[in-house]
């Protein structure tokens, strides 16, 4: 990359990292790396995120996450996580649906206790 492009793609960088074209080249070349490796973190920090959230919506009406997707696989329904999240965060009474059938396509699944709530406690002070 030639000086111009460089200076340009320093905008903003702190201190002599966006004008002094030595540094800003090391900069920007760092900055080039990071992205691209932040790229592919992202996708995965992503799936991490559906997972949790699948999961917490599973464990309401008892089954694990494990559990709840080997059902739904031998059940061949073909949704992925990310749709399973926004299910679970959106449609609670589609995604009840969907753990009752995962639960009985799995034995493993079908002789789990229901957690219990804890009744409202108040404190006065």
């Amino acid at each position: 990359m030639n000086k111009k492009e460089i200076l340009k793609l320093a905008k903003g960088f702190r201190g002599r990292a966006k004008n002094c074209i030595r540094i800003a080249r090391e900069r920007v070349e760092k900055a080039l790396q990071y992205s691209y490796r932040d790229r592919r973190n992202k996708k995965r920090d992503m799936r991490s995120l559906w997972i949790q959230s699948i999961n917490a919506g599973t464990r309401q009406h008892g089954v694990n996450y494990g559990n709840f997707m080997h059902g739904l696989m031998k059940e061949n329904i073909q949704l992925n996580r990310k749709v399973l999240s926004e299910i679970s965060m959106h449609e609670p009474y589609s995604f009840k649906a969907l753990v009752d059938i995962s639960r009985n396509a799995f034995p493993g699944n079908k002789n789990v206790v229901l957690p219990t709530r804890k009744a409202d406690v108040s404190i006065n002070v």
